[in-house]
């Protein structure tokens, strides 16, 4: 299974486990990596830079970094088969890191929205006893962990190239297009944030991820020149336009060579041409979908002798 999986995405999903047992194992001998690599609130004493990339790669428990992982394989295979490695890390990347200043700056507005600029603030504690605490202390406890963010990001990446695609989602008993799963995903998310949810999940982090993504693939789309392509069909659009042009001058080609010489009437000749483009369109369509590593021997080869037969 693992050897179906493109490089980058095998590799992130190889470093986020081994990165949480090595935390459980070293949680043992009283080693938090959480909160050495976790990203702290940026005014806090314990916040460094570095958090704002060490940060995705660390979680919370067992069904954080599944949920996580899973969503990553799911959705992260097939856009970096479309993008290709270079490009698909570099938006990991970028929404990762934007998820985490989405972050920082929803805890300063509510670092000064609540009062936790004063020097110390009025809490009840679990007896019912009014007790003041140092706003040092409580600013040290956010913490954010986890690669929901540039996950977050990757979905839409996944909705913007197939927006049609319909996709099963538990516990949605029916497909649902996947533009409309990215609309829902952020509705959901934009709702808890408004609401004041108080679950300890950074919804802020998941919209700040879209949001990065959003950005970055909407400069792709307008500069195509930029050095990484249109806004990812670098391995889609384009191969295929290629593919076709290729396969059009080719026919033309055939046409006025064979136009004289086939013994068969223009009705078997026109629908054998017909049914040979349809044959090439569906496997550039499948690439388009999957990628070229989904297609079979035999579609490699028919793809190969349709671009390079004389």
């Amino acid at each position: 299974m693992m050897r179906n999986i493109p490089t980058v995405t095998k590799n992130l999903l190889i470093i986020n486990v081994v990165v949480f047992l090595a935390s459980m194992v070293l949680q043992l001998n009283g080693i938090d990596l959480n909160n050495m690599f976790g990203l702290h609130f940026i005014l806090a004493k314990d916040f460094h830079v570095y958090q704002l990339f060490t940060y995705m790669f660390m979680h919370g428990g067992w069904s954080h970094l599944f949920f996580n992982m899973f969503a990553l394989w799911m959705f992260g295979c097939v856009v970096e088969n479309v993008w290709g490695p270079k490009k698909y890390l570099l938006y990991y990347i970028v929404c990762g890191i934007g998820a985490g200043l989405c972050q920082e700056l929803a805890q300063y507005v509510n670092y000064i929205a609540g009062g936790y600029a004063d020097s110390a603030i009025q809490m009840i504690d679990y007896n019912g006893q009014i007790v003041r605490i140092s706003t040092e202390q409580i600013i040290n406890m956010w913490t954010t962990v986890g690669a929901s963010g540039a996950i977050y990001g990757i979905l839409l990446a996944f909705g913007m190239i197939f927006p049609e695609e319909r996709i099963f989602i538990f516990p949605l008993p029916i497909p649902i297009k996947a533009k409309w799963l990215v609309i829902l995903y952020a509705g959901v998310e934009l709702m808890s944030a408004l609401g004041g949810s108080n679950d300890n999940v950074a919804h802020l982090a998941h919209l700040g991820g879209m949001l990065f993504g959003f950005i970055l693939i909407r400069y792709w789309k307008r500069h195509p020149y930029s050095g990484f392509g249109d806004y990812g069909m670098n391995k889609g659009h384009q191969f295929f336009d290629r593919m076709r042009t290729n396969w059009e001058q080719r026919q033309q080609r055939n046409t006025g060579s064979t136009q004289q010489t086939r013994r068969e009437s223009d009705w078997d000749y026109n629908a054998r041409r017909q049914s040979e483009q349809q044959e090439i369109d569906r496997i550039l369509d499948k690439i388009r979908k999957s990628g070229y590593d989904s297609l079979s021997k035999a579609e490699k080869q028919r793809l190969f002798d349709s671009s390079n037969r004389k």
